[in-house]
């Protein structure tokens, strides 16, 4: 690191992720020298915002990453696989968003308030995990610590702006077209996303479930590092903006009362616990858009299963659940010396 700071590149850019990279570095104060705003060659040109200046786009290529020491990617997969290895050759410290290399064994799969220990033995690159994993495990990690979890049951209810700007603007057409009796536009969906939901986030695969939902499984399992651990999911797209919520029930293998997992999530990293449904107090998207946070309510006894723990959990899928998250292990790496120096 250079007195002033690191050499930072932000791949994707222009993207809804990669744009709020670029923020939340700036709102972290990360030690950031100087930055590169990388994205493909229909952006080139195109300006990003960052410390009062105006940075403009540059096109990602194979010597984008000769001169920087830590790239934040969020350009999808295929970009990633392959740029990424390109970066950590030049030695550069990759931080990526996308699916790519999260199932990978070398490549750990990070939420820093979950396991920032397998920072410690990265190969170069450090997988993001998926947004609703993210948010979940985040909020359960207390539970898994005090009572080890045995089974997991998992309903998402997620934000349109998880499948990019695109979905934003074309929830916002149909939702226009719709009150003034339009034709109602789509693209992005294979049905009307508007005034509806969507049981359908991903390809479909053979055994009926959807990609995301088994990217919820295996990295859970992953991040927990206990292979035991049962997960049942379903994803559901929702007319949202920002915010992706979920309803839990999950089985501990040993007793946990409700006020005692209450007791730990309000004790917990990066947890807020809005739990009083009396007075109408549970998290909602409105109250997580905006906030680094994971909020935590709807807590009460699973009557189903012997131990069992119900709860309902929301945060900003765009902060923590993708960038955000990406800023707090480049923090980490920084704090404890991670970062390779070219």
């Amino acid at each position: 690191m250079s007195e002033q700071g690191y050499r930072v590149a932000v791949v994707g850019a222009t993207g809804a992720v990669g744009t709020m990279m670029i923020k939340v570095l700036e709102e972290r104060h990360f030690p950031v020298a100087s930055l590169k705003a990388l994205a493909s060659s229909r952006s080139v040109g195109k300006k990003v915002p960052f410390r009062g200046k105006v940075l403009a786009v540059e096109e990602l290529n194979e010597r984008s990453f000769d001169d920087v020491q830590l790239a934040l990617f969020s350009a999808g997969a295929g970009v990633s696989r392959r740029f990424a290895p390109i970066a950590a050759k030049a030695g550069c410290v990759v931080v990526d968003n996308s699916s790519a290399f999260r199932m990978e064994p070398h490549i750990p799969l990070v939420v820093p308030e979950v396991n920032p220990h397998a920072l410690r033995e990265h190969p170069g690159i450090i997988a993001n995990p998926n947004c609703s994993t993210i948010q979940m495990v985040v909020a359960l990690k207390p539970i898994q610590d005090a009572a080890r979890i045995k089974r997991i049951v998992v309903t998402t209810f997620q934000a349109v702006s998880g499948t990019g700007q695109k979905a934003v603007f074309e929830l916002e057409a149909q939702v226009q077209a719709l009150l003034q009796g339009r034709p109602v536009p789509r693209t992005v969906y294979p049905h009307q996303i508007a005034f509806n939901c969507l049981p359908h986030i991903g390809a479909f695969l053979h055994t009926g479930y959807t990609e995301e939902e088994t990217k919820m499984v295996n990295e859970t399992r992953k991040i927990f590092e206990d292979a035991s651990i049962q997960v049942c999911a379903t994803t559901v797209r929702v007319p949202v903006y920002y915010g992706h919520s979920e309803s839990v029930a999950l089985e501990t293998h040993r007793p946990l009362s409700v006020q005692e997992a209450r007791e730990l999530l309000e004790k917990a990293q990066g947890v807020v616990v809005v739990d009083d449904p009396l007075q109408n107090q549970y998290p909602m998207p409105l109250l997580a858009a905006g906030r680094d946070e994971t909020f935590v309510g709807r807590l009460r006894k699973d009557l189903s299963v012997e131990n069992g723990l119900a709860m309902w959990i929301v945060a900003d899928n765009i902060r923590k659940g993708a960038a955000t998250n990406a800023v707090q292990i480049a923090e980490i790496l920084h704090k404890e010396g991670l970062l390779r120096v070219p």
